[in-house]
């Protein structure tokens, strides 16, 4: 009750800030004040310059009624990108939910990576043949896709939801995406397709340290593109004995990978008998983040 009527007191942005604040706070969340911020200016459909000039307009009603959900929500640690709809990746807005791993800035570097590698060894206009295993948002697919038209890009995942809302990306930025559902390549080893670049962000945490993640990951985030088996190297395992399977004569192989995983992936594929060399490029934390295998 007592809450309640401190909701009832607010009567401009500058207020509503400071409440949704001090409620955020108590529910323990690190940022309180950025994360208001973010909640109001959603509400309110303003960019951060309208905000700050607007402290002290109203805020209705409604939009009170609308931080305060999206506050209660936030109090329960669900993700800020579930309660928005929407993550940006690579310059472009994800529509994001349940069902679907959020798409994290260093997954960037796996496609800065594959666009560069790609660019050394085919021309730009070589309409290839790219698989992208583990479909999520769709930000890989949909961004390999958009950022090269002429690629035949197809992307498969096991979770129908995560299916659904990767094309309703596609068909809204505009990209050119075939989209399978079943286990990692199998779809593609039923249809005996070859690649040129085959490209995955696979789950990669190790299954006795799902438990120790963020609550906001492990409550909320689905498992299944998060538990990479015991050692967290399953996947990479599977996908990389299906290589001589899949590549074409010359082709790219393209992994994002967890923290002190690089150089066993990198065994993984050098032990296919397809790959010529590997590179291990690391992020802005100097975490050895993705793997690269050519074949030449």
């Amino acid at each position: 009750m007592q809450q309640a009527r401190k909701w009832n007191d607010v009567g401009t942005i500058r207020e509503a800030l400071l409440r949704a604040s001090s409620f955020l706070r108590e529910a323990g969340m690190k940022d309180p004040r950025f994360e208001a911020e973010l909640m109001i200016r959603h509400c309110l459909g303003w960019d951060r310059t309208r905000f700050l000039t607007s402290m002290h307009e109203p805020i209705s009603q409604d939009h009170l009624q609308k931080l305060r959900e999206l506050c209660e929500r936030r109090m329960r640690h669900e993700p800020l990108q579930y309660l928005f709809g929407c993550q940006e990746f690579y310059g472009r807005p994800f529509a994001v939910g349940p069902g679907v791993l959020i798409p994290r800035p260093e997954t960037e570097i796996l496609i800065e990576q594959v666009l560069l590698h790609a660019g050394r060894i085919w021309p730009a206009s070589a309409p290839l043949q790219v698989a992208d295993i583990g479909t999520g948002s769709g930000a890989i697919a949909v961004t390999l896709a958009c950022e090269r038209p002429n690629w035949q890009v197809t992307t498969v995942d096991l979770s129908s939801d995560a299916i659904a809302i990767a094309a309703e990306n596609a068909e809204r930025l505009g990209a050119a995406v075939r989209f399978l559902q079943g286990d990692l390549v199998e779809p593609l080893l039923e249809k005996g397709e070859r690649l040129d670049i085959l490209v995955s962000n696979p789950p990669y945490i190790p299954s006795a340290d799902v438990e120790e993640l963020d609550l906001e990951v492990r409550e909320y985030e689905p498992r299944l593109a998060l538990d990479g088996g015991e050692d967290g190297l399953d996947c990479y395992r599977r996908l990389c004995a299906a290589l001589p399977c899949l590549l074409k004569e010359k082709a790219l192989v393209a992994y994002e990978v967890g923290i002190h995983q690089a150089q066993d992936v990198a065994a993984l594929l050098t032990a296919s008998g397809v790959i010529d060399g590997v590179e291990i490029v690391p992020d802005l934390a100097g975490i050895e983040r993705v793997v690269i295998g050519w074949r030449i």
